[in-house]
C-alpha cells in the first residue's frame, strides 16, 4: 500500500506531506479546491507523462515522492529484482522530478529508472479509476488475465503453459531437423564426392608437419651424401686416417727393444684410435646404405604434401582438420538416413504433446466458462443498487484457431456490456458513459478484489451524478473493497465520505500573493461539519449537522 506522499512545487502546491493508512480514505473539498492536483502528482510517480504545465509557476523544479509498503510476495518485488533494484525492509520509494525545460527523471530507492519501468511498476502498485481514465478492465488485452485471477485455476494455467511450451519446443526441433535433412539431401552428391576424395587422401593429424620436416631433410640429401663420401675417403682411403694410424702403429712396433716399455702407452692409444676410426667408418657406411635404401623420393614426398594442402584450401580448413572434415561428412551422410527416423520420432512426440496441450486447454476453457458465469452473476447482483439495473454484463469466451494458440490456451476473453434494453453488447469503454463506467468498474472491482494485483485502488469521483440510495450503495461497496485493499476516493458524496476510515479535506487558499492548496486530516468533529457542508452547501445548518451525524452513526454501525 501507499504509506506517504510528498509533493513539492506542483501546480498550486508548494509543499505538501500526506500520510496514508489501510482501509478507506476519502478526499473531499469544494469543486476546484485542488483534489485533481493531488491525483496528477500521484500519477507522476506512477509513470504518467510528465507535462511541464504541472510545475508551479516560478519554480525551477518540482518533485513528487511516494513511499509504498508492498507485501514480500508482491509482483512489484519480483520486478525490482529483475531490474537489480533493491528494497529496504520492503519499503519502496519512488521519486519523480520535473524541470522547467520539461525534462523529468525517475528514481526507485534512489536508483534511476526509465519511464517504461516506472509505468510497469506503477501498474503493479496502484489501480487508478476515473470517469474517463479507466485502466485495466477497459483494455480487452487484460480480460483473460482478470478472469483467470478470479477463477484461481493456477494449476490448469501452469499445465497448459507447460504443454504449450513443450509443444512449441518440439515444433522448433522438427523444423530444424527437417531443415538439416533438406540441406543434406540438397548437397548429397557433393557430400559423397567429398567423402570419396577425403577417404582416398586419408590425411592424418600431424602429417603435414612431419612431411615438411622430411622434405627439408631430403632437399639437403645430396649435400649429406657428398659429406659422407668425403668423410669415408678421409677415414678409409690410401691416405686416410685408418692407413696413417696403421702405419704409425707398425713403425712403433719396429722400434728397438729397449724402447718398447716406454712406447707402450702410445701403442695402446693408437690401438684405440684404430678401433674408433673403424667404428666411425662403419657408421658412415651404414648411413650411406640407409639413404640409398630410401624408397620415397623428394618428388613423391612433395606430391603428397601438395595434395594435402590443395585439399585443405579447397575445403577451407587447416590440413590437420581434414580428418575431422571426413568424419563430419560421414555424419552428414548418415544423418540423411538417420534424420528421417529421428524426424519421425520428434513428430510422434509432438503429436502426443499437442494432445496434452489441447486437453489442458479444454479443461482450462471449461474452468473459464464456469468462472465467467459466476463472475457475471456476482457482478449483476451488485448493479441494481448502483442504479445500473438495466445494465447487462457478459464475459464472452471466443475460440482462437490452433495456429494462434498460446501458453494461455485457446480462448480469447472479452468483457462486454449493454447499458440499455435492446442495446447490443459491446466493449465496456465504448458502451458505458462516464458515470456508468465508474460504477460498473466499482462493481467489478468489488467482485474481483481478492484477485487484484494492486494493493492500492484510487477512485476519482466514482459517485459523480448520483446521490441518495445510489451514493450510499457506492459507499457501501467502497467500504467492502477497502476490507481487501487500500482504497483512496475523491468524492462529493456525503454518503461515501461517511464510511471513510480516514478523511482528508482539500482546500484552496487565495491571497494577494496567489493561490495555494492545502490538505488537512479531519478529526471526528471536523468530519461532521465537512459532511454537513457536502449535504447543505455553503451554509451549514443544524439540520445538515444532524443529518451528517446520522450518516456517520449509520456508517459506524455497519
Amino acid at each position: 500500500m501507499i504509506s506517504s506522499l510528498a509533493i513539492r512545487d506542483i501546480v498550486l502546491i508548494e509543499r505538501l506531506d500526506l500520510e496514508f493508512a489501510s482501509g478507506l480514505t476519502v478526499l473531499t473539498g469544494e469543486t476546484g479546491a485542488g483534489k485533481s492536483i493531488i491525483l496528477d502528482a500521484l500519477g507522476l510517480v506512477l509513470g504518467a507523462r510528465a507535462d511541464r504545465a504541472l510545475l508551479r509557476a516560478g519554480a525551477g523544479q518540482g518533485t513528487v515522492t511516494a513511499c509504498f509498503e508492498p507485501r514480500d510476495d508482491h509482483a512489484a518485488i519480483a520486478l525490482l529484482a529483475a531490474q537489480a533494484l533493491q528494497t529496504t525492509d520492503l519499503e519502496l520509494v519512488i521519486r519523480r522530478s520535473l524541470a522547467a525545460d520539461g525534462r523529468s527523471r525517475a528514481f526507485v530507492n534512489d536508483a534511476p529508472v526509465s519511464s517504461g519501468i516506472l509505468r510497469e511498476l506503477g501498474d503493479l502498485l496502484v489501480e487508478v479509476h476515473g470517469q474517463m481514465d479507466q485502466r485495466g478492465l477497459t483494455d480487452a488485452k487484460n480480460h483473460r488475465a482478470v478472469l483467470d485471477a478470479f477463477a484461481g485455476h493456477d494449476q490448469l494455467l501452469a499445465a497448459t503453459r507447460a504443454a504449450w511450451t513443450a509443444w512449441r519446443r518440439l515444433a522448433d526441433a522438427i523444423a530444424e531437423k527437417q531443415a538439416q535433412i533438406d540441406r543434406a539431401r540438397r548437397d548429397e552428391d557433393y557430400l559423397r564426392h567429398r567423402l570419396a576424395e577425403l577417404e582416398d587422401l586419408a590425411a592424418e593429424p600431424g602429417e603435414e608437419e612431419a612431411l615438411a620436416a622430411e622434405r627439408s631433410r631430403l632437399m639437403h640429401k645430396e649435400k649429406l651424401v657428398t659429406a659422407l663420401d668425403q668423410a669415408t675417403t678421409e677415414l678409409a682411403g690410401n691416405e686416410g686416417a685408418l692407413a696413417k694410424l696403421g702405419a704409425a702403429e707398425r713403425r712403433l712396433l719396429r722400434a728397438p727393444e729397449i724402447a718398447a716399455e716406454r712406447l707402450q702407452p702410445a701403442l695402446q692409444a693408437l690401438e684405440r684410435a684404430l678401433i674408433e676410426a673403424g667404428e666411425a667408418e662403419a657408421e658412415i657406411a651404414a648411413a650411406l646404405r640407409d639413404i640409398a635404401a630410401e624408397e620415397r623420393s623428394l618428388e613423391a614426398l612433395e606430391e603428397r604434401l601438395f595434395a594435402l594442402r590443395d585439399a585443405a584450401r579447397k575445403h577451407r580448413v587447416p590440413v590437420d582438420e581434414l580428418q575431422d572434415l571426413l568424419e563430419r561428412t560421414r555424419d552428414e551422410l548418415a544423418g540423411i538416413d538417420a534424420g528421417a527416423e529421428a524426424l519421425a520420432d520428434l513428430e510422434r512426440e509432438a503429436r502426443a504433446t499437442r494432445s496434452r496441450f489441447l486437453e489442458a486447454a479444454r479443461s482450462l476453457h471449461e474452468s473459464r466458462k464456469a468462472a465467467a458465469a459466476e463472475l457475471v452473476g456476482l457482478v449483476m447482483a451488485e448493479l441494481p443498487p448502483l442504479k445500473l439495473e438495466r445494465t447487462r454484463l457478459d464475459v464472452r469466451l471466443e475460440p482462437v484457431a490452433e495456429v494462434d494458440a498460446g501458453p494461455h490456451g485457446l480462448d480469447r476473453v472479452a468483457f462486454l456490456v449493454s447499458t440499455n434494453p435492446g442495446q447490443p453488447l459491446g466493449p465496456i469503454a465504448k458502451i458505458a458513459s462516464g458515470g456508468e463506467l465508474s460504477r460498473l468498474m466499482l462493481a467489478l472491482k468489488v467482485v474481483l478484489a481478492r484477485a487484484a494485483a494492486a494493493e492500492t485502488m484510487i477512485f476519482d469521483e466514482v459517485d459523480a451524478g448520483i446521490g441518495g440510495a445510489t451514493a450510499d450503495a457506492v459507499g457501501e461497496r467502497l467500504a467492502r473493497l477497502a476490507a481487501e485493499r487500500q482504497v483512496l476516493v475523491v468524492t462529493h458524496a456525503p454518503q461515501v465520505a461517511a464510511r471513510a476510515d480516514h478523511h482528508f479535506k482539500v482546500e484552496k487558499l487565495t491571497t494577494d500573493a496567489g493561490a495555494t492548496v492545502r490538505v488537512r486530516r479531519l478529526a471526528e468533529a471536523e468530519r461532521r461539519d465537512e459532511i454537513a457542508r457536502m449535504l447543505a452547501g455553503a451554509e451549514i445548518t443544524e439540520a445538515a449537522r444532524a443529518a451528517a451525524s446520522s450518516l456517520l452513526d449509520v456508517a459506524a454501525a455497519r
